[in-house]
């Protein structure tokens, strides 16, 4: 980190924040705002930063990423160049509820050109590998569980197709006709189903209260957009319900994921790990 710049605080204005860090913009460039991770997230903010600069430049639709800052307090972030008028396509959708439709099938374009992607051997991590280490270190499962969950990891066609990692529609920008990902920490690469998993936790299988928090929209909206999207990107001679009972596995290695970043069982979350199991969804 010898080559971080200290910010000033002073210089920014917060204009938002999440679960792991908050967004500002500069108060007298309109061309710059600023990403800073939580204190105990330094190696989520050196993995976006990392990886927004090489999805930069393989091309894909991303803000122009730009130096590794910290902050006086002790976190670290990245200046990004700022797209003006911005809006992610979740906050759109809520706004204006008639537009479900027409920014899932936008999104559902993005999503299969960004699987169109083919990322050269070595830049990016295989996302199998984490999500294999991770349902490994679990401790909320029963040994047999977790050797089922493992073994249908092991069983993951092998891809170098370019994954976002946590794809969602809130991880989706636009400003008039330009669109582009955002929060690149996690991306990878490998089969394309490993995408879906937070997809469909967010936009199908959360829960309102907290789909109206995250997401800011109601969930018959949520799964009117979700449902263009799989007819978007799957096309429309598959049934939305058998879509589903594909995705449903990769939604529980996502679960599993997230709660062990939150370090305790988050019952809906389990839940979904839970119902793909008595489902038998892992045996393929």
């Amino acid at each position: 980190m010898n080559n971080t710049k200290t910010i000033n605080p002073e210089d920014f204005v917060l204009v938002g924040g999440g679960r792991w860090g908050e967004s500002f913009n500069h108060r007298e460039n309109p061309d710059i705002m600023m990403k800073l991770y939580a204190p105990e997230q330094t190696q989520m903010a050196l993995d976006e930063y990392d990886r927004a600069q090489k999805v930069y430049g393989l091309g894909i639709p991303t803000p122009e990423p730009g130096e590794l800052v910290k902050s006086p307090d002790g976190r670290t972030g990245m200046i990004f160049r700022r797209i003006p008028g911005k809006k992610s396509f979740a906050r759109a959708v809520g706004e204006n509820p008639e537009r479900a439709e027409e920014l899932a099938s936008r999104f559902a374009s993005m999503c299969k050109e960004l699987h169109a992607t083919t990322v050269p051997e070595g830049m990016f991590p295989p996302v199998a590998e984490k999500y294999h280490r991770v349902v490994n270190d679990y401790p909320f499962l029963p040994g047999k569980d977790k050797d089922t969950i493992i073994r249908f990891i092991d069983s993951i066609p092998v891809s170098h197709t370019a994954l976002h990692g946590d794809l969602h529609y809130g991880n989706v920008i636009f400003s008039g006709d330009n669109a582009y990902f955002i929060d690149l920490g996690e991306f990878g690469y490998g089969y394309p189903m490993l995408d879906f998993g937070m997809a469909m936790i967010s936009m199908r299988l959360m829960r309102e209260e907290l789909m109206k928090l995250m997401n800011h929209m109601d969930k018959d909206t949520s799964i009117r957009f979700w449902n263009t999207f799989l007819k978007g990107y799957f096309g429309t001679d598959r049934r939305v319900e058998d879509i589903e009972e594909e995705i449903l596995p990769f939604a529980a290695i996502r679960a599993i994921y997230i709660q062990t970043l939150e370090g305790r069982i988050i019952p809906p979350f389990q839940q979904i790990v839970l119902d793909a199991l008595e489902k038998e969804c892992f045996k393929g």
